[in-house]
């Protein structure tokens, strides 16, 4: 005796519905990795952006305190007085708002 396999056989619908589940279990992964890469990158981006603004606001602060000694009166009459200005009291003039 011979055993004969049965072949089966497949709707046109039941061919489409089986690709389509055969197309989604390969490309969800694939996905998955693809959004993975994309998300690490930005977060390397906005480390070095952080970085960056760290770096940038100690430069800042650097120049405010530069601002600062520059702008003190003992460093104004050493200057004047290289200059050969004299301080006087009487040309002082107060303006108020």
């Amino acid at each position: 005796m011979r055993k004969t396999g049965k072949k089966l056989k497949f709707l046109k619908g039941e061919k489409l519905m089986y690709m389509l589940l055969a197309v989604m279990v390969l490309a969800i992964p694939v996905v998955k990795v693809c959004t993975q890469a994309i998300l690490s990158e930005s977060n390397i981006k906005v480390e070095r952006l952080k970085k960056d603004i760290n770096k940038q606001t100690r430069y800042n602060e650097s120049l405010s305190m530069k601002i600062s000694e520059l702008a003190s009166l003992e460093n104004i009459e050493s200057i004047a007085n290289e200059l050969g200005l004299s301080y006087n009291n009487d040309n002082i003039k107060i303006v108020s708002e």
